[in-house]
């Protein structure tokens, strides 16, 4: 492997990553309906939570994206016609293969650039890839894709892949800034692949945010972990309830930490003391379901033309190839 293989951009550092968690937590607590960004989840403990979460027989997203991933890459790579893959919340950058292997095959594949908020584990992430694609050229770039797609390189014609269903973390309006700002910083012949968890049965979408095991519980209560260790805070991580509920107005499972008593928190590097009553909650994150119908209009407002989708047929999972409308 080239040293002059992998390039890695900093746009995020370690003193922009504490003052944003300083701004959620102090912005987040301080209001009547308390919430905390599900960005906090993820330290070291939390992603080898998540991991453990997608191996669950309950957690059906990761498996049914991959199936579909298996299955249609190549008619994905066909019709992208991409040789530079770029891959937003690349993390451990494991169903990156499926899509590395499909451009492969079609030729020729020039570029991988994974974009994350994660320094560290996005380097070791790219080492690996090199390791598997030894002519391949690996731009990481560290950054947060609410600030940062801008800054992307524009080079050769790229897929710009954001998958996990990772898109429902955002509410309606995020997601409108979101697409509309993909698409400004897209060329013509550029194209976007997304995966989508779509609208089903709610007594399954709920038992894959309530495993029995307990995991997803505690992945939740671990940004309360992140927060008394990052920001000297003093919650009882045992005095919150794991709640996973179904918005069937917003379409989206909200998981929440409940107060079991009232309580008062203490934030010591902000200064701050927070009072949770009784059964108060904490919204920690929200998961949007779509249907193929909604997806496509929501793309079609911010400039995007559909190309093709994959899985609406099965209603589990959908994978939506676009691109910007010129």
């Amino acid at each position: 492997m080239s040293n002059e293989a992998l390039t890695v951009d900093v746009h995020l550092s370690a003193r922009d990553l504490r003052a944003a968690l300083e701004d959620d937590v102090r912005a987040g607590l301080s209001t009547a309906a308390k919430s905390i960004p599900p960005l906090w989840f993820y330290d070291e403990v939390g992603s080898g939570l998540f991991e453990e979460i997608t191996r669950l027989e309950e957690y059906y997203p990761t498996r049914a994206e991959r199936r579909l991933l298996t299955a249609f890459a190549p008619a994905i790579a066909e019709l992208a016609a991409a040789d530079t893959l770029v891959e937003l919340g690349a993390g451990a950058c494991d169903k990156t293969r499926l899509l590395l292997a499909a451009m492969q095959a079609r030729g020729p594949l020039r570029r991988y650039l994974p974009f994350d908020v994660s320094d560290e584990f996005l380097r070791a992430a790219a080492v690996g890839i090199l390791e598997e694609y030894t002519d391949l050229q690996v731009r990481a770039v560290i950054g947060d894709f609410s600030r940062h797609l801008d800054r992307i390189p524009q080079v050769g014609q790229r897929l710009i892949a954001f998958l996990g269903g990772t898109i429902g973390n955002l509410d309606p309006r995020q997601r409108r800034r979101f697409f509309f700002d993909l698409n400004c910083t897209m060329q013509s012949s550029d194209h976007f692949l997304i995966g989508a968890d779509l609208v089903k049965d709610t007594r399954r979408i709920l038992a894959a945010y309530d495993d029995p095991a307990g995991v997803t519980a505690a992945f939740n209560r671990n940004v309360l972990v992140v927060i008394n260790r990052e920001l000297g805070a003093d919650f009882d991580v045992t005095q919150f309830d794991h709640v996973a509920r179904w918005n069937a107005a917003e379409q989206w499972i909200e998981m929440r930490l409940r107060s079991q008593r009232r309580q008062v928190v203490r934030v010591r590097d902000l200064d701050m003391e927070v009072t949770f009553q009784a059964r108060e909650d904490l919204l920690t994150e929200i998961s949007a379901k779509f249907t193929p119908e909604g997806l496509e209009q929501e793309l079609s407002r911010a400039d995007f033309v559909v190309d093709a989708m994959w899985g609406a047929d099965e209603g589990e999972y959908l994978l939506t190839l676009a691109h910007p409308y010129c």
